[in-house]
C-alpha cells in the first residue's frame, strides 16, 4: 500500500484503492436501492415513508438530489481535490441518489460503480489540469486547512453555552484555549485541538449526566411524596410502553435491519477498509488531517464527532427503517488507526453488527438519558456553525492568496450574492463553490490580459 499523496499532489490510486472504492460504491447504491441505508441524514426520514409505499422512487430520489446536490458539488468535490483526499459527501451522496433513482436492483450497483469509477479516474485528472493553470485556485484553496483545524476545536464549548450557559461555556473556553497552548509548546508534533477537543466533549458529556441524574433523583424524590403513586408506576410505565406505537414502530424497524445484518457487515467492512487505505477522510478537519499524514489526529477528529450523531442516527434509524451508510461513524477512527487492510475488513464488520444489534438498546437508554440526547443536538449545531464560520473564512484566504482583493470581491461576492438569493447552495458548501468559480473566472481574466496571478 503507498503512502498517502500530500495535499495538493495529483490524485492517483493503486489498484487495490481504485477496486475498492468502485465496489464499495456499487455497495452503496445497491443498500440505498433497497432503502436500508444512506448517508444523507436529511433524507433518512422520507425512507419510511417510501418503504411503505406512500411515495414513489422517483420522488424520493429527487428529494435525495434536492438535498445532496450541493454537498457534492461545493464541498465533497472542492474538498477532494485540494486536499488529494476522498470523502463521504463524494462517494456516498451521489450513491444515495443513484440507488433510489435505479429502477431495478441489478442496475443500482452498476450506477454505483460508474460513480466510483469516475472518482477515482476522472477527478486526478481535473486534479493535475487544474495545477497547470495560470491561477491555481486548488493549492490556494489549502489555505482553508488552518482555520478549519484550530475553530473546529471551540466545537465542545459552543455546545457547552448552549446548553448549560455563559458560566460552564467559559470555564470550558478557558480550558480548551490552555491546553491548545500547552500542546503547541510541549507537543509540537501532535494536533493541537486534539486533547482540548477531548476535555470539552467529556465536560459536555459530563455535565448532562449529572443533569439527568439530579432530575432522575428529583422524580423519584417526588413521587415517593405522592400518596398512592410509588407502587402504581412501575406497572403503569410497562403497560404504557408495551401500547405504544412508536415504540412497535421502532422494534419493526430495527427488526428490519437486523435481518439484513451480513449486508451491513460488508458494508462496514468496506468503509473501514477504505478508511484504512488513508486516501479517505470522514470530515472537513478529517480530510486536511489525512491529507498531512496525522492520522491519530485524524482518529481523534473523527471519535469525537461521533457523539453528536449516535443519538440522530440510531433515532431516525428506529423511526425510519434505514440506517446511516458510515453507521455511528465509529469505522472512521478505527480504519484510520488499524495496521492492516484485512484487520480493517474484520473490525468494520463486527463494528456493523455491534451497531445494528444494539439500536434497540440504545434507543431505550436515550429515553432515560433526554440531557444526553439534547447534549448530541447541540454539538451537532456547534459542529456545524464551527466549520461554516472556518470554511468561509478559509475560502476568503485561498481568495486573497489566488486573486488579492478582487479574488476576495468575486469569492466574498458570490457566497454574498447566494445569501440573498435564499442560499441556493447551502451555506456550508457555498464558500468552496465559490474559490472553484472565481478561480476559474480568474483564469479567463488572466487570458484576456487583464488579471496577472499573484506571485507565491
Amino acid at each position: 500500500m503507498r503512502p498517502m499523496l500530500a495535499a495538493g499532489e495529483s490524485l492517483s490510486f493503486t489498484l487495490s484503492q481504485e477496486l475498492t472504492v468502485i465496489v464499495l460504491c456499487a455497495l452503496t447504491a445497491l443498500i440505498s436501492h433497497l432503502a436500508l441505508a444512506v448517508f444523507n441524514d436529511g433524507v433518512r426520514p422520507f425512507l419510511l415513508d417510501f418503504i411503505r409505499g406512500g411515495s414513489t422512487r422517483g420522488a424520493t430520489a429527487a428529494v435525495s438530489f434536492g438535498l445532496s446536490a450541493g454537498f457534492i458539488f461545493g464541498l465533497g468535490a472542492p474538498m477532494a481535490l485540494s486536499t488529494g483526499v476522498l470523502n463521504p459527501w463524494l462517494l456516498f451522496l451521489p450513491t444515495d441518489v443513484l440507488g433510489l433513482l435505479a429502477p431495478r436492483r441489478w442496475l443500482a450497483p452498476l450506477l454505483g460503480a460508474g460513480w466510483g469509477a469516475i472518482v477515482v479516474f476522472a477527478l486526478g485528472g481535473a486534479n493535475s489540469a487544474a495545477h497547470e493553470l495560470p491561477v491555481d485556485f486548488l493549492t490556494a484553496m489549502q489555505e482553508m486547512s488552518t482555520p478549519i483545524l484550530f475553530l473546529f476545536t471551540l466545537f465542545p464549548v459552543l455546545a457547552i453555552v448552549r446548553q448549560f450557559g455563559r458560566v460552564h461555556g467559559a470555564v470550558a473556553g478557558v480550558i480548551e484555549l490552555v491546553l491548545v497552548v500547552m500542546t503547541m509548546k510541549l507537543w509540537p508534533k501532535m494536533f493541537a485541538g486534539a486533547l482540548a477537543m477531548a476535555v470539552g466533549v467529556l465536560m459536555l458529556i459530563g455535565f448532562a449526566v449529572a443533569q439527568d441524574v439530579r432530575r432522575r433523583r428529583e422524580e423519584r424524590a417526588a413521587a415517593a411524596t405522592a400518596p398512592g403513586t410509588s407502587a402504581a408506576t412501575p406497572a403503569a410505565a410497562e403497560t404504557s410502553g408495551a401500547d405504544d406505537p412508536m415504540a412497535s414502530l421502532f422494534s419493526a424497524n430495527a427488526l428490519r435491519l437486523r435481518r439484513h445484518l451480513p449486508l451491513f457487515m460488508l458494508l462496514g467492512a468496506g468503509v473501514c477498509l477504505l478508511a484504512q487505505m488513508h486516501v479517505f477522510g470522514g470530515g472537513e478537519a478529517t480530510s486536511f488531517l489525512i491529507a498531512k499524514g496525522d492520522h491519530s489526529g485524524a482518529a481523534q477528529v473523527d471519535f469525537y464527532r461521533v457523539f453528536g450523531f449516535v443519538p440522530l442516527i440510531a433515532t431516525t434509524a428506529l423511526a425510519s427503517g434505514a440506517y446511516g451508510i458510515a453507521g455511528f461513524t465509529l469505522v472512521y477512527p478505527i480504519g484510520y488507526l488499524l495496521p492492516s487492510p484485512y484487520l480493517a475488513v474484520v473490525c468494520g464488520a463486527l463494528v456493523f453488527a455491534a451497531e445494528v444489534l444494539a439500536l434497540s438498546a440504545i434507543g431505550r437508554a436515550l429515553g432515560r438519558l433526554p440531557s444526553v440526547r439534547d447534549s448530541s443536538e447541540h454539538l451537532r449545531g456547534a459542529i456545524s456553525d464551527t466549520i461554516e464560520l472556518a470554511i468561509l473564512f478559509g475560502s476568503l484566504m485561498a481568495a486573497n492568496t489566488m486573486g488579492g482583493g478582487l479574488g476576495i470581491l468575486i469569492v466574498g461576492g458570490l457566497y454574498l450574492l447566494n445569501e440573498a438569493m435564499g442560499r441556493k447552495v447551502v451555506r456550508m458548501a457555498a464558500a468552496p463553490a465559490a474559490v472553484l468559480v472565481g478561480g476559474v473566472l480568474l483564469n479567463v481574466l488572466y487570458w484576456l490580459d487583464l488579471f496577472t496571478p499573484i506571485k507565491s
